[in-house]
């Protein structure tokens, strides 16, 4: 059995971009179940794994090689998932599908700065698009939170 590919490893959200089938949207799945235990212990513990993701992630993409964003690359799906999730206020099911659902909704949409980031073409470009897309996430929901107390947890 040959040595592990550390970058190959990280950029593919640890195999969660090998899924068959929407292999960004399982990384957002399997970075949302992990975000949930990092947001119950403190905001700030996701915030630190939003950035280590976005770093370690831009670091494994070089170090990879990779052509473009191809879609086996989901360590940003990690990055951009935690970030939106900072939006919300508590962990609770409603906010958690809005953060999820808003997320995705950016990213495959790219509106404005985030179809800007996408079209960069490079390892900064493939983590900034999906950061970007989880701070217009963040953003909704915490504006929601404003307009509408107790409406996402």
């Amino acid at each position: 059995m040959g040595a592990v590919n550390w970058p190959r490893t990280i950029a593919s959200g640890f195999g969660t971009g090998y899924c068959p089938i929407a292999p960004g949207t399982a990384g957002s799945l399997a970075a949302l179940a992990i975000g949930v235990p990092l947001l119950w212990a403190s905001p700030w513990l996701l915030a630190a794994a939003a950035t280590a993701a976005a770093f370690g992630g831009l670091w494994a993409v070089r170090a990879a090689e990779a052509k473009g964003d191809p879609g086996w690359i989901v360590v940003d799906e990690f990055a951009g998932q935690w970030i939106a999730m900072l939006g919300l206020g508590s962990i609770d099911p409603s906010g958690l599908l809005a953060a999820f659902a808003l997320f995705r909704l950016f990213d495959i949409w790219k509106p404005g700065p985030v179809g800007w980031a996408d079209r960069w073409h490079t390892p900064a470009g493939v983590i900034a698009d999906d950061a970007i897309a989880g701070a217009l996430a963040a953003g909704l929901l915490l504006a929601a939170r404003a307009a509408y107390p107790g409406l996402l947890g």
